[in-house]
């Protein structure tokens, strides 16, 4: 197995690619990709409508927690191979990804739990704000 790994993250203002981000971790030498794809949710906040997400983001910030996270993935689960993230930035409306993810392993365990704890570390750690749009209902 070659030794190569790959860390690939995006912020962008433009709708989000699955097929993309797959594409991104796949590799021959991998049984597995496990995806995480976040959608901005129909809800209501304080008696009014969501109707869709604004994300901002301390943009040169993000990509130094992304490649700490990454690190931190690889100590965990030595076998994951290639992480992609991609954000979502400024307006995001109900039902579109707000957040892509996916990790390639040779076997599904760990790229499984690698990806639950990716997203929850990106949710604490990286700089990326969202505000809630909502309409009174």
């Amino acid at each position: 197995m070659s030794a190569e790994v790959r860390d690939v993250f995006k912020l962008s203002r433009d709708w989000l690619s699955v097929q993309e981000v797959v594409d991104t971790v796949s590799s021959s030498s991998c049984g597995a990709i496990s995806v995480f794809i976040g959608t901005t949710r129909e809800d209501q906040v304080d008696g009014r409508k969501v109707v869709g997400l604004e994300y901002e983001a301390y943009e040169s910030m993000v990509q130094s927690e992304l490649t700490k996270l990454c690190a931190d993935i690889r100590t965990r689960w030595p076998s994951v191979r290639h992480v992609c993230i991609h954000h979502r930035l400024g307006w995001v409306s109900v039902g579109e990804a707000s957040v892509i993810m996916a990790i390639s392993s040779p076997h599904r365990h760990e790229g499984q739990q690698a990806v639950q704890y990716c997203i929850s570390q990106l949710k604490a750690n990286a700089p990326i704000w969202k505000k809630w749009l909502v309409v009174t209902v």
